[in-house]
């Protein structure tokens, strides 16, 4: 066994150390969007899928030619390594980057992908065929908490021990040997399986029957549909659960790697165990998971829906798991004699990967809101209703079902608050690849006109006073004492004819209330949608004397194909959340800042944020370029910009004048160094580095 245990625990520890190796090398392709992490998760539960179909199909013919045709399948694949994306999959910003992103990934590592994804079931098949007698065979099981185990160590080791030590490239050419150390593994265990059986190994459905089994009886349709749904709710659980708390909660980094455990951690739990009983009890676990999802239910609603980050993320947490502990010891309860353990993975994929699609791709078409979480928080509550009446004994069936029916009320009751609560003040919300987008508006006392602003998740991207005498001053972190606000003054005192601006990240496009006559300010913003609503819901850029136009696409790729701007400002606004787009600030994308900017311009980095300390990597790319970085903090008391927030800007210059200038001086600050942080390039970077 143990050389199975240990082909099992590569090909699963290489199948999740693939996923944010591939993902960091296209995520900031696409803006650094969530979803493009939701839809890259999409692909692989749906290769996994066709894995688990290919494990479950193959076991229908003779094992030699099933090992003949797996060994020629692995050494096929190692025709796609190195696993580095090709550029010529970079988005021009008007395409669909869901099937762009679906497209690259099946060609950059979509074959590999696929024969790890084979591994698990088809060596548990193996190993259960190879069993004297059935009892033996269930030991298999094992093997697949071993997966999710191996899978778990792969996620964990690669942003606290592979991302801040080895470069992208190295990554991949790293995983790229590995994975062909597990060819040679996998090919072995194929060959050795092929000639487990001279006797009756070549008759076709040979493999199917198990000695002292032929009792048992296969399973049913209702089986079927039992893994399939438990496995779905699993999946949609762990989906909508992470996009709520990375985008309705905290946009915190790296959280996204905790849900994601929690639910490996689960099948673990649930398939490991002696005798194949797993860890999971379901007279003490299953009743704690309907509670937490009626509490989770509840959390959608209380305080306006914006429920302490204190508790709401450990609610949702510990919900996750309990939910996801019940679905999966539930399918470990259900699991088959080892004959089928082919067809079984199969549902428990097919379910995963439908679950995926539905909130990866159909969700967002279909929903404005995230209502993938309550119907999830719905599911999970009628399936614990299901497994009180099909298993609960005595007391215990009333205690389960009753239990369940009460979660799955409190469920509905605050699903349907869900939506007037989340409209509440709100006179626009859509939602698209990039996330959820909601113009509010609120007064405030003694005022008589509203004060709008733009929300995307629970990132504010600006607001305005829609009052007539204030509309057009700047707010939020664009303020005339700001770091960027001062600079756009001074230059523009050195440049009557008129200023050259840049703006990567438009928001509700308030920079432009500094626009003047003869300026003109180029705003550059990945989301077409972003664009509208700063043109129909808010008025800066209308009221705007400057000449204005807008680049739709990534800012860095749409400027690598654009002729020199020249600008005398450019401003890099698109790191206030988690979702960093790290291509931004590289030693590659500085070469690009700079072949747009003057002699003496000026390139403005927004670096306010809670969670992450990027001051100090701005100052490196400075250095490394040649010039000078001043961090400008403004704290701004003046009660006639009430609606102006603290702001860290660094501003990267040759400019004597402008580093000579009063108030930008009065308002500077010295950069604390972090030890050991290298200069950020394309290649090699990290955000652990940064975290406050």
């Amino acid at each position: 066994m143990l050389m199975n245990a240990l082909t099992i625990l590569v090909s699963s520890f290489l199948l999740f150390l693939v996923q944010p190796i591939i993902a960091k090398q296209i995520v900031p392709w696409f803006g650094g969007s969530a979803a493009v992490w939701t839809t890259c998760l999409m692909f692989f539960q749906v290769v996994l899928l066709a894995g688990y179909t290919y494990s479950d199909a193959v076991q229908r013919i003779r094992p030699r030619l099933q090992s003949g045709l797996h060994i020629a399948l692995l050494l096929v694949s190692l025709l796609a390594l190195p696993i580095l994306a090709s550029e010529q999959w970079k988005p021009t910003g008007h395409e669909d980057p869901t099937l762009r992103i679906v497209g690259l990934l099946t060609m950059t590592i979509g074959l590999p992908y696929l024969m790890l994804a084979t591994t698990g079931p088809l060596v548990q098949s193996w190993f259960a065929r190879s069993q004297p007698d059935a009892s033996k065979a269930q030991r298999a099981y094992r093997l697949f908490a071993l997966s999710n185990f191996g899978s778990l160590m792969g996620l964990l080791a690669y942003p606290f021990v592979i991302e801040p030590w080895v470069s992208t490239k190295i990554q991949a050419m790293m995983w790229s040997g590995v994975y062909v150390a597990f060819v040679l593994l996998a090919g072995f265990l194929a060959w050795r399986a092929s000639q487990a059986h001279p006797s009756n190994g070549d008759a076709p459905g040979a493999s199917a029957p198990e000695p002292h089994d032929d009792d048992h009886q296969p399973p049913g349709a209702q089986d079927y549909g039992v893994w399939f749904a438990l496995a779905a709710i699993a999946t949609m659980m762990l989906l909508s659960v992470s996009s709520h708390i990375t985008q309705n909660i905290a946009s915190i980094p790296f959280l996204w790697v905790v849900p994601l455990s929690l639910y490996l951690l689960t099948f673990v739990i649930a398939f490991e165990g002696r005798r194949g009983r797993g860890w999971y009890l379901r007279d003490s676990m299953m009743l704690p998971a309907m509670v937490l999802a009626a509490f989770m239910a509840w959390g959608l609603v209380t305080d306006d829906g914006i429920l302490d980050i204190d508790y709401a993320i450990p609610l949702y947490l510990a919900g996750l798991f309990l939910g996801c502990l019940f679905c999966h010891g539930e399918l470990a309860q259900a699991k088959p004699r080892a004959r089928f353990l082919t067809r079984f993975y199969l549902m428990i994929a097919l379910g995963g990967a439908m679950g995926g699609v539905f909130v990866s791709m159909v969700a967002p078409r279909v929903f404005t809101l995230y209502w993938e979480l309550p119907l999830s928080l719905g599911l999970l509550a009628a399936a614990g209703v299901w497994v009180g009446l099909q298993h609960g004994v005595g007391p215990l069936k009333t205690v389960f079902v009753g239990g369940s029916l009460l979660s799955l009320a409190v469920t509905i009751h605050y699903a349907t608050s869900y939506e007037s609560n989340s409209n509440q003040d709100s006179i626009y919300a859509s939602r698209n690849f990039y996330g959820t987008l909601r113009v509010s508006e609120r007064f405030y006392s003694g005022g008589q006109e509203p004060v709008r602003r733009l929300i995307h998740g629970v990132i504010l991207h600006g607001l305005q006073d829609m009052n007539p005498g204030r509309r057009q001053q700047p707010t939020t972190y664009y303020g005339p004492t700001s770091g960027v606000g001062m600079t756009l003054a001074e230059k523009g005192a050195l440049s009557p004819k008129g200023l050259r601006v840049g703006v990567i990240g438009l928001g509700v496009g308030t920079l432009a209330a500094y626009g003047r006559r003869g300026d003109h300010y180029r705003m550059y913003e990945i989301n077409q949608e972003v664009i509208n609503l700063a043109k129909t819901e808010f008025t800066y850029l209308t009221d705007s004397p400057a000449e204005i136009s807008f680049a739709l696409g990534d800012a860095r790729l749409v400027l690598e194909r654009e002729a020199s701007n020249q600008f005398d400002v450019l401003v890099i606004d698109a790191f206030s959340s988690d979702s960093i787009p790290i291509h931004l600030v590289t030693r590659e994308a500085m070469a690009i800042y700079r072949k747009h900017l003057k002699p003496d311009g000026v390139i403005a980095f927004h670096v306010t944020n809670r969670y992450l300390d990027l001051a100090p990597v701005v100052e490196g790319l400075a250095k490394d370029a040649g010039m000078t970085a001043l961090l400008v903090s403004d704290d701004p008391t003046d009660e006639r910009f009430r609606q102006v927030s603290y702001s860290d800007w660094v501003l990267v210059t040759q400019d004597q004048r402008l580093m000579a200038s009063p108030k930008i001086q009065a308002r500077q600050y010295a950069i604390d160094s972090i030890p050991g942080l290298k200069v950020w390039t394309d290649d090699f970077n990290n955000l652990f580095k940064v975290l406050k």
